[in-house]
C-alpha cells in the first residue's frame, strides 16, 4: 500500500468490541487480573496501556519497523535511546544536532562515563575517522536542525556495519511520510512527534522505532524502568494529528519550496538553506533518500539586529521554538533552539547570527510570501 493508505490504515484501527473507528482512550493506571495464574496483557500503565500501544503500533508501522515506543517528549525518547549505552562506551553524533540532544550529549552522559564526538556527518570520512575501539554507535539528524545539513544515510549505515555499530537516526524534519531511515538501513529511529507527526501544536510527545528486536529489548527496559511515557489522550490526540500527516506535508513542503526560491533571489539575503534548492550541500543525496524538501527552511538576514526587525515586522507566523505545526513558525536559533551553545559552539554549527529557521505551515504561500517581503524591506 502507498504511504497515504498506510497513514488511514496504522491510525484507524477498528475497536473490536464496539467497532468504533477511532481507538478508545483507555483512562487507567491499573487493571483487574483475571486470577492469581493467568495474567492479561497489561498490568500497569507505565509499562503498557492499550490506548499507548495502538499508536505505538502505528508509528512502527509508518516508520516500517517492528517495534514502536511512543514517550512524553521527544527529548524523553532520544533519550531513552542515548541510555541504553553503558559506562566506557563512545558515540559519534553529528556536530550540527539539535541543541537538545546536544545538552544530553554534552553534559548529561559524560556524568555516566559515556563519551563522544562531534563530527559534521556531511563528510564520511571524518565520521570513519572518529571511531575508536569502543565506539557503539553513530547518531543522524538529517536534514540537521537548523542549518538542513545532509547526511548520507546509507554513507553512514556502511561504515556502521564495517565497524559494527548501531545507528541512530532523528527522523523528525521529514516524518515517515517524507523519508524512512529504517529503509535505509538505520537501527532506531527518533522523533520529536510534538512536530510533524502530530502537527497542531497541541502536544507534546517522542516516538522511537526499531527492526532490531535486541534494540527493542533494550529500549523497552529503559522506557519502562524511567517511566517517561506518553499518556492516553495525548496518544490519541498524535493518532489524529498522524492522519491528515501526509495531506499537511505534501502542501507544507510545496509551499516551503516557493518561499526557498523566493528568498533566494532577494537582495536582503546572505543564505537560504533548504533541502530543495539544487545549490543546497547534499541536494542530491536528499533527493534519493527523500520525497522532498520538507517543511522547514531556514535563511539568514546579515544580523542579529535584522532577525529582530524582521520577526517583529512579520504579521502571519508565530514567533516560537517548535515546528511543524498547521500554523507557520519563525524561530531564532541561537536564542531558542540552540541556545545552549556557546559563540563558538554556534558558530562551529554554521548558526549564524542573523540565522532565522521558518516551518511553514498551512496558510496561502502568496500571503506568507507578502509577509516575508514587507518585513525584509525594514532591514
Amino acid at each position: 500500500m502507498s504511504d497515504w493508505t498506510d497513514l488511514i490504515q496504522a491510525t484507524t484501527v477498528h475497536d473490536p468490541l464496539s467497532g468504533a473507528i477511532n481507538t478508545p482512550i483507555q483512562l487507567s493506571s491499573t487493571f483487574n487480573q483475571k486470577s492469581w495464574d493467568e495474567f492479561g496483557q497489561f498490568d500497569y500503565a507505565r509499562s503498557g496501556n492499550p490506548t499507548r500501544e495502538a499508536g505505538e503500533q502505528a508509528i512502527a508501522k509508518l516508520e516500517h519497523g517492528q517495534y514502536g515506543y511512543l514517550y512524553s517528549t521527544g527529548m524523553a525518547a532520544i533519550s531513552g535511546v542515548l541510555f541504553t549505552l553503558s559506562v566506557g562506551d563512545h558515540i559519534v553524533v553529528s556536530k550540527k544536532v539539535y541543541g537538545g540532544t546536544f545538552r544530553v550529549v554534552e553534559d548529561i552522559l559524560p556524568r555516566w562515563g559515556i563519551t563522544h564526538d562531534f563530527v559534521d556527518f556531511s563528510d564520511l570520512e571524518a565520521v570513519e575517522h572518529a571511531i575508536q575501539p569502543n565506539t557503539k554507535a553513530l547518531y543522524i539528524e538529517t536534514p540537521s536542525n537548523p542549518v538542513l545539513s545532509i547526511t548520507d544515510i546509507k554513507g553512514v549505515v556502511a561504515i556502521a556495519k564495517r565497524h559494527q555499530l548501531i545507528t541512530i537516526a532523528d527522523n523528525t524534519f521529514l516524518s515517515p511520510f517524507l523519508q524512512k531511515p529504517l529503509d535505509l538501513g538505520v537501527d532506531v529511529v527518533v522523533h520529536s512527534a510534538t512536530k510533524f507527526l502530530a502537527g497542531h501544536s497541541d502536544i507534546l510527545a517522542g516516538a522511537v522505532v526499531t527492526n532490531n528486536q535486541t534494540l527493542a529489548d533494550k529500549i523497552y527496559f529503559i522506557q519502562n524502568a524511567v517511566g517517561a511515557t506518553l499518556g492516553v489522550l495525548d496518544t490519541w490526540l498524535l493518532l489524529r494529528g498522524i492522519k491528515t500527516l501526509g495531506v499537511r506535508m505534501t502542501h507544507s513542503s510545496q509551499s516551503a519550496q516557493k518561499i526557498a526560491d523566493y528568498l533566494l533571489q532577494h537582495d536582503k539575503v546572505t543564505r537560504v538553506l533548504y533541502p530543495g534548492l539544487a545549490r543546497h550541500p547534499g541536494h542530491n543525496i536528499h533527493a534519493i533518500q527523500a520525497k522532498s524538501g520538507g517543511a522547514v527552511l531556514s535563511f539568514d538576514v546579515g544580523s542579529e539586529d535584522n532577525a529582530r526587525k524582521v520577526v517583529s515586522a512579520l504579521t502571519i507566523p508565530a514567533f516560537s521554538v517548535s515546528l511543524g505545526a498547521v500554523e507557520s513558525i519563525i524561530s531564532y536559533p541561537p536564542k531558542m533552539s540552540h541556545a545552549e551553545l556557546n559563540p563558538e559552539e554556534l558558530a562551529n554549527t554554521g548558526i549564524t547570527p542573523g540565522l532565522l529557521r521558518f516551518s511553514v505551515g498551512l496558510e496561502d504561500v502568496a500571503d506568507l510570501i507578502a509577509d516575508l517581503e514587507h518585513a525584509l524591506t525594514l532591514i
